[in-house]
């Protein structure tokens, strides 16, 4: 079997192939975050747009790095939600279309089980029960995940996400976008202990970071210039102390609830580098499937039961998750 994967969440267009095994046939993403980078962040509309010049060529890129045609698919699987409509509409759209072109079953896949798919990929794929950490720049979640069909939730952020927070201290220490490598990247230069910044204790195995967020805010306001630009790698370094913290004990918290050996971390923050030396003993997704891709996607089309042409072609995007 053959899996087209199709993903258009946020701002990277992307197409994979994936075997029914789980082997990565090709996977290509358009980044569009130099084009938000004068920004500071997203623009959806303008992310729309992009998408629509970009799926094409990515999808046919996709095929082609493959050595497949669109007769050797079996089945499209596309990100349904949650993220933004106008960029999800433009995969949605793209995947119908090849899927009824060719006859051919549509997997309308969650975009957070898409992410937890992305550790059943080959070359060493991972098998349930365990405890994840979800962390990126829309979602932080705790979950327990006991098969490949979907996962419970745990505990979820009040507030900000994890990617989210990166994103937002890093245009308060006038960094650049995006937010996380910024400051994972600064914070090499700093002293973690420099700051104490605040961890949030919220009941269960819940997040909140707009305590931290503002608690940064009014550190850079009581230094001038001169000492922030002297101090602004210790701040970083502090700052992503402090979230990683936060990550780290709900995550060992959670797998104490369900008991799981094995814990396993994924989203783009799953990239961080303090992150991933703080659990050395965790799962990560690959370095290359840690930001959105279409690899995931289509790896999660795997284990989704697919909708028969033309079944899917009223089927509509949705912009937030259902937990």
């Amino acid at each position: 079997m053959n899996v087209l994967g199709i993903e258009t969440s946020c701002d990277e267009t992307a197409a994979a192939v994936v075997t029914g095994e789980g082997a990565v046939l090709s996977s290509v993403v358009a980044s569009q975050a130099e084009l938000h980078a004068r920004f500071g962040g997203v623009v959806p509309e303008v992310a729309s747009r992009r998408h629509l010049e970009l799926v094409s060529p990515v999808v046919r890129a996709a095929l082609e790095d493959a050595s497949i045609g669109l007769d050797d698919l079996d089945r499209v699987g596309v990100t349904q939600g949650p993220g933004l409509v106008g960029a999800l509409l433009v995969g949605l759209s793209a995947a119908k279309a090849i899927a009824w072109a060719r006859g051919l079953p549509l997997v309308p896949v969650d975009h957070l089980q898409g992410h937890v798919a992305s550790l059943y990929l080959e070359p060493d794929p991972l098998e349930p029960p365990f405890t994840c950490l979800l962390a990126s720049g829309g979602h932080t979640l705790v979950l327990s995940v006991s098969n490949r069909k979907g996962f419970d939730v745990l505990g979820s952020t009040l507030d900000d996400a994890a990617g989210e927070a990166f994103d937002k201290g890093a245009r308060l220490l006038g960094l650049g976008y995006p937010g996380g490598v910024e400051i994972d990247r600064l914070a090499g230069e700093g002293d973690p202990e420099a700051f104490r910044f605040p961890v949030a204790r919220v009941p269960g195995l819940d997040f909140s970071f707009s305590g931290l967020k503002t608690a940064l805010l009014y550190a850079v306001r009581e230094l001038s210039e001169e000492e922030l630009a002297a101090r602004r790698a210790d701040l970083a370094a502090s700052y992503q102390r402090a979230i990683v913290t936060a990550l780290v004990g709900r995550l060992r918290a959670g797998a104490e609830r369900t008991g799981d050996r094995t814990v396993a971390v994924v989203g783009g923050v799953a990239a961080n580098s303090e992150l991933r030396a703080a659990l050395p003993d965790a799962r990560f997704a690959p370095l290359s499937l840690a930001t959105d891709n279409a690899a995931m996607i289509a790896s999660a089309a795997r284990f989704v039961r697919p909708l028969a042409s033309p079944d899917y072609l009223a089927l509509d995007a949705y912009s937030s998750a259902s937990i």
